[in-house]
Formats: C-alpha cells, sequence, structure tokens
C-alpha cells in the first residue's frame, strides 16, 4: 500500500480531507448508489448534450465514476481524476475511455485539441484556494481547440440563505471569509470544504481565463433541477448554476 504523502507534499488545490476522500475504495464503490436519484445527474447530462455539439474530443476534469463518460460513448473521452479508486469504477462504467489520473490544478502535460472539456457535480469547489482553482479553469480553456465548449457547474453562495446552517456560516464568511463551506463527514471522511460561488464570481473566472459565456443556467433550490422563475430573486434563490462557455476562434 502507497504511503500517503506528507501536508506539505500534498498536490495544489488538494487538502488532507480531500487526499483522503479521493483514495477511500469504500467510497468510490458506494458513490453513484448514495446519489441516485440526485436531479442533477439528469440536468447537467442534458446541458452537456445541449452545448456539446456532433461528437468529437471530451475531456472530463474530475471524471469520478465516468458518469459522463459513459453517457457521451460515442465521443473519443479521456477522463482525468485524482482518485484511483473513482478510476478504477470509471474503468467499468466506460471501458473503451483513456483515464489519467493527475491532479486538475497541474495538467500541463496533456496536449490540447478537443472539442468539449466538463467539470461537473461541484468538482471545482473541491479545488482549495482561488489560485488553484484559476489553474483548472485556465487548463480547461488551454485544452480546448478555438471554438470548443467547456461545461462547469457550481453551487450558489447565496443558496445558504435559505437553511439555518448555511446562514449562520455565511454571516460568518461575510466577514472576511473565503467562501468555502465546511461539508458534513463522507463515509467517515471529515474536515472537507466546498467552495460556493456567486454567479458574478464564476463568470469571472471563466472570462479571465479568455471563455466567452454562452449559457448560465440556475438550478433549482435544494435539488439541482431547473429553477423555476429564475427572474424573481434567481441569484438568492439557485442552489448551483451549470455555465457554458466557449473558447473563442475557429479551428
Amino acid at each position: 500500500m502507497q504511503r500517503p504523502p506528507a501536508d506539505w507534499q500534498l498536490p495544489p488545490g488538494v487538502t488532507r480531507a480531500l487526499w483522503d476522500y479521493a483514495h477511500s475504495d469504500d467510497l468510490a464503490r458506494g458513490y453513484d448508489a448514495a446519489l441516485q436519484g440526485s436531479s442533477l445527474f439528469a440536468a447537467d447530462i442534458a446541458f452537456v448534450r445541449k452545448h456539446a455539439g456532433p461528437p468529437g474530443w471530451l475531456i472530463d476534469l474530475g471524471c469520478g465514476t465516468g458518469r459522463l463518460l459513459a453517457a457521451l460513448a460515442g465521443w473519443h473521452r479521456v477522463g482525468v481524476d485524482l482518485s484511483p479508486a473513482m478510476l478504477a469504477v470509471a474503468r467499468a462504467a466506460a471501458p473503451d475511455a483513456h483515464l489519467v489520473r493527475a491532479d486538475l490544478a497541474r495538467l500541463d502535460a496533456l496536449a490540447g485539441g478537443y472539442d468539449l472539456a466538463c467539470c461537473l457535480f461541484s468538482t471545482l469547489g473541491m479545488v482549495a484556494g482561488e489560485a488553484n482553482r484559476r489553474a483548472v479553469v485556465a487548463h480547461a480553456a488551454r485544452l480546448l481547440r478555438p471554438g470548443g465548449v467547456f461545461v462547469v457547474h457550481v453551487h450558489n453562495y447565496w443558496w445558504n440563505l435559505w437553511e439555518p446552517a448555511g446562514r449562520a456560516w455565511l454571516l460568518r464568511d461575510l466577514w472576511g471569509g473565503t467562501g468555502d463551506r465546511p461539508m458534513p463527514a463522507h463515509q467517515g471522511v471529515t474536515g472537507l470544504a466546498l467552495h460556493h460561488f456567486t454567479r458574478g464570481e464564476a463568470v469571472r473566472l471563466l472570462r479571465g481565463a479568455g471563455l466567452e459565456i454562452i449559457e448560465v443556467l440556475p438550478l433549482g433550490l435544494g435539488d439541482g433541477s431547473r429553477l423555476a422563475w429564475p427572474w424573481w430573486l434567481g441569484r438568492l434563490r439557485a442552489y448551483g448554476y451549470l455555465i457554458a462557455a466557449r473558447r473563442p476562434g475557429h479551428d
């Protein structure tokens, strides 16, 4: 068994808790079953298909158990994840996809030319540190061909207004906080945090990498489906956002 790294050896954007989460065999094996029935699973695949265009080359950043890789079976697919346990499950779900174990903030060795890049299910929010999240998005933009599309999902910072624990955290975070909300324990893994984005923050992050926004889809309160009446306090009511952005230019 490989010895876990010391804290100073952890990859950029990876906390000790996230490392433990990524290396839990039990969590990986039960991941899909634990989230079965999530409306976000249907919403994000539909959103990806809407913006994907004809089959080409796809890279899924934080591919997890291979849910997207399996859904886009007609594509040439590359899945990237830090977790060897998740990649083992993904290998069974999408046996013809190419899988790469890597830290999403350090993808310099990967060549570009992809038609579609994705980072779903709040994977970007699990990357610790603003600079590291910028690095992930910069890699996504670089990996796309001109005209290629990046689809990302994030949780909404202001959604925390709608639950008591969220309001308590939000009050603390508004005074010089980071936007990183502590998460409940996941199968014995404690200490995880998830960065919550305002709509403006997420859009600025993508534009800062040179991407052009195509669509921002607000998701329903607490379930991940399309938000009803988004014109009414949508930036406060949205549970999260699915965002599609394009790398400018043409091949």
